[in-house]
């Protein structure tokens, strides 16, 4: 008898053990989950702010290769051999002004003419007596 009944106790005993365990067990377990949820989220933000970035260094690519095209052209270059070189074609006559500057110190200043309202009658009636 005095067997069965230390047998009992261990029992009871063996059980709260295994409740305890399990607690710790179930704990450790959520906790787990709680870490990779973070983690999953932050892999959400960087691939996030990856496609953000690829899609601006995308729209960057696109302007380079237009700007790419346009410099190759014939009427970049052009340009760039009337304005640059001052070269022209045949037939052609270039006209070169000088620049700003000297145009300024070259012609004569406009006179900018600024609405001026006439003196009230009693600002012409002080003038008269003071």
């Amino acid at each position: 008898m005095r067997k069965n009944i230390f047998w009992d106790k261990a029992k009871v005993k063996l059980k709260s053990y295994y409740l305890y365990v399990g607690l710790f067990l179930g704990f450790l377990f959520l906790l787990s989950l709680v870490r990779n949820v973070s983690k999953i989220a932050d892999a959400e933000k960087r691939i996030s702010k990856a496609q953000e970035r690829v899609e601006k260094l995308r729209k960057e690519n696109e302007e380079t290769e237009r700007r790419l095209a346009e410099v190759k052209g014939e009427e970049y270059i052009e340009k760039q051999l009337r304005d640059k070189l001052g070269l022209a074609k045949e037939g052609e006559i270039v006209v070169v002004l000088p620049d700003e500057e000297t145009l300024r110190k070259i012609a004569p200043g406009i006179a900018e003419e600024e609405d001026v309202l006439p003196d009230p009658t009693w600002k012409k009636w002080l003038k008269l007596f003071y």
